[in-house]
């Protein structure tokens, strides 16, 4: 059985780790308000193998694949919000929810994705609204006969580039209403799975044809209290290995010249770049970045996300540059061989783990270092500060957050598979 430390094992620790680091000049307490203010959005799909309640049984496509098949997993949208609830539960901070437009909630009728309404997520509204949770919002541009051919809004044929064109619109005033009715924007996200499995004769028309539809689709401007637009690039996928239509490059482009969120997604690169290095030279040109963060093995692979160098290091970027205001984060995995609930909760709280490690980083003394080019001084403060008692800190604001401390947190989601989810 795993044990939790008692609440003066807790305190005594913290204690010590508070002196160690204000040895260095570090306030244990203000990062630990500061970790407090910052909100990540989680992602609805996990909790369902990205099945949504249009059609669950439709093939994916376009280069997404779950694997694994542990049961329990949500049904509609009351299983899935009442699982979320319990994920929330055992996560420190107060969070956001991550949605795609095939959960919406028609009433048993059968609606197209182009003509979808904001009254088609009023209940997701009213949950987050009773729950403290903003929302952010996609299009859903796969797993539907229009996206049969793997392209959509860079599609050769006019009435599928229409289709796609007019579901991101209706998605884009979905998201406002969204951000317009909890009060906090709504980031929407326009990724496509457009891409070529073999080598194209023409890279240029494709993507002449995204830019017009893409501009079609953000003509109607809304307002940024309510919405704000991000585009999502990717390196390949399962059907596009050798040409995607929305690359980095193209997306990094049309966000700069129109001023639109980039979506940097942690497996949507070669295995050997690192997304953390891009964030300070994106965020020199762009307002806003929309962060996707998973676990990429050998390919987009979207394991859950564990605390890993990878993802220290993008934390890392988020404090060092003060970007915690400018950049969205958001998760990206669905893994259906574990605990459904269990993956957010272990994926959610290792980014926030991460995120108190920079936090917690003596970055005015590493910085004085460099700036002075004592590099030696630099690189040695760097490894001493990955000694320090940082866990001491994160149970410690665990505990003031009233959520199990260290992996206690399974203790209750064994208890709620064996009470919610093995009856499904």
């Amino acid at each position: 059985m795993i044990k939790s430390p008692s609440a003066k094992q807790i305190g005594d620790a913290y204690a010590l780790a508070k002196e160690r680091y204000a040895a260095l000049g570090v306030d244990t307490d203000a990062a630990m308000d500061r970790l407090s203010s910052i909100s990540i959005s989680l992602h609805c799909w996990q909790g369902d193998d990205v099945g949504g309640f249009e059609n669950p049984d439709a093939e994916l496509g376009g280069g997404l694949a779950v694997t694994g098949n542990y049961p329990g997993k949500a049904r509609n949208a009351d299983e899935l919000r009442q699982d979320l609830d319990k994920a929330y539960s055992l996560i420190p901070g107060r969070h956001r929810l991550n949605l795609h437009t095939i959960y919406a909630e028609t009433g048993g009728r059968r609606v197209e994705r182009s003509d979808l309404q904001p009254e088609h997520f009023a209940r997701w509204v009213d949950w987050a609204r009773a729950n403290g949770h903003g929302i952010d919002f996609n299009p859903t541009c796969f797993a539907h006969p229009m996206a049969s051919s793997g392209m959509t809004l860079a599609s050769y044929d006019p009435g599928v580039r229409r289709f796609w064109i007019d579901h991101c619109i209706a998605s884009r005033r979905i998201g406002a209403y969204l951000g317009r009715e909890l009060g906090t924007p709504c980031v929407t996200n326009i990724w496509i799975p457009d891409g070529l499995k073999d080598t194209p004769a023409d890279r240029k028309t494709p993507r002449l044809l995204l830019k017009e539809s893409l501009d079609q689709v953000l003509a109607e401007k809304l307002d940024p209290a309510h919405n704000l637009d991000a585009v999502e690039g990717k390196l390949f996928g399962i059907g596009s290995e050798s040409y995607v239509v929305g690359s980095h490059e193209f997306y990094l482009g049309y966000a700069v010249a129109n001023d639109v969120l980039l979506c940097l997604d942690a497996g949507h690169y070669h295995p050997t770049e690192s997304m953390a290095d891009k964030i300070s030279s994106i965020l020199t040109f762009v307002d806003q970045v929309l962060l996707h963060v998973s676990r990429g093995v050998r390919w987009d692979s979207d394991h859950v996300v564990t605390l890993t160098d990878e993802l220290q290091a993008i934390a890392q970027e988020i404090v060092r540059g003060d970007y915690v205001n400018r950049v969205h984060i958001g998760l990206d995995f669905f893994d259906a061989s574990i605990n459904r609930v269990a993956a957010w909760v272990i994926g959610t709280r290792s980014a926030l783990r991460a995120l108190l490690m920079a936090l917690l980083e003596p970055i005015d003394q590493l910085r004085e270092m460099e700036v002075a080019g004592d590099f030696t001084a630099r690189l040695a403060l760097m490894e001493a500060v990955k000694g320090l008692p940082w866990g001491a800190v994160w149970d410690a604001y665990c505990l003031r957050q009233n959520v199990p401390v260290g992996a206690a947190y399974l203790r209750d989601i064994q208890a709620y598979e064996s009470a919610v989810l093995s009856h499904r």
